[in-house]
């Protein structure tokens, strides 16, 4: 084969590659909007009151009237689905802004420092890491009771690790590099590498962390709901939807997977939209 079709090979393939990359961004950012503005206008799009019983229309399955049928109350299912996403919305953005702030700073800081810092912010992370995230979650719910603000401080707190690691190695990789060498050798001290040399070269990790991190913690605040550490019982929340209609999967599975594939079909839109920028990075 010659050079020339080798060439021409290699450029067909990197155009297809970055046509996957925009197919799959486009998708999971079109879901990941479509559910945003459900969750910012549910009030305006549902046909029902989402709260409202119906003693005589329990457990009717999808029709006309109910398009996903309803519950043991008689409450609309399709309105429920709707109305859950806005606790979920509000929960899994701060929390992904707050672990990604903080792990991104923590892991800066080990690893630009190095030795002993990095030592022990390291040990550090280990313990947090070692002690499991649902106990602390059930630890600090009872602490500090069942709000919108503990389920973001426990995310966030179960997350921060996983970026600070991912931070500290790309940050390795970094501080090695001529470019902060040049840096040392012109004065610069530690923060000022840290913020104005290496924090720029790390923006894509942090990117790709953040997408991460948000799909994650989808799933997170609705198993903090489903084990009811989240919203409480009745909550059109979907994790706590799963968890309320569980015992009627068998006679009305419908109340079970319409919170079950909303949750999962935003994470996929998620984990597109991830996975289409780690690979746009990967390639360039």
């Amino acid at each position: 084969m010659s050079a020339v079709t080798a060439g021409v090979g290699a450029g067909g393939v990197r155009r297809a590659a970055g046509r996957g990359f925009q197919v799959a961004l486009v998708a999971g950012g079109a879901l990941v909007l479509a559910w945003a503005v459900v969750a910012a206008f549910w009030p305006q799009l549902v046909p029902y009151d989402p709260q409202q019983h119906d003693p005589l229309s329990r457990f009717l399955p999808p029709g006309p009237e109910h398009w996903l049928g309803t519950d043991q109350f008689g409450r609309d299912t399709f309105s429920r689905m709707l109305a859950g996403a806005r606790p979920v919305l509000q929960v899994a953005p701060l929390a992904t802004a707050l672990a990604v702030v903080a792990g991104t700073a923590v892991g800066l800081v080990a690893g630009t420092f190095g030795g002993l810092v990095d030592e022990i912010v390291m040990r550090l992370l280990d313990a947090v890491v070692v002690f499991p995230a649902i106990i602390a979650a059930v630890l600090f719910v009872a602490l500090a009771g069942r709000s919108v603000t503990v389920m973001v401080l426990v995310v966030a707190g179960s997350f921060v690790p996983i970026v600070a690691r991912s931070v500290r190695a790309a940050t390795l990789v970094e501080r090695e590099k001529a470019y902060v060498e040049a840096a040392r050798l012109r004065g610069e001290r530690p923060w000022s590498l840290m913020r104005r040399e290496i924090f720029p070269n790390v923006g894509t990790t942090v990117l790709v962390e953040a997408t991460s991190r948000f799909g994650d913690a989808i799933f997170a605040a609705a198993t903090l709901s489903f084990l009811g550490l989240g919203q409480p019982p009745g909550s059109p929340d979907w994790g706590a939807s799963v968890s309320d209609n569980r015992v009627w999967l068998q006679l009305a599975p419908w109340t079970v997977l319409a919170p079950a594939l909303a949750i999962a079909s935003l994470v996929v839109g998620i984990a597109l939209v991830a996975d289409a920028l780690r690979g746009r990075w990967e390639a360039s």
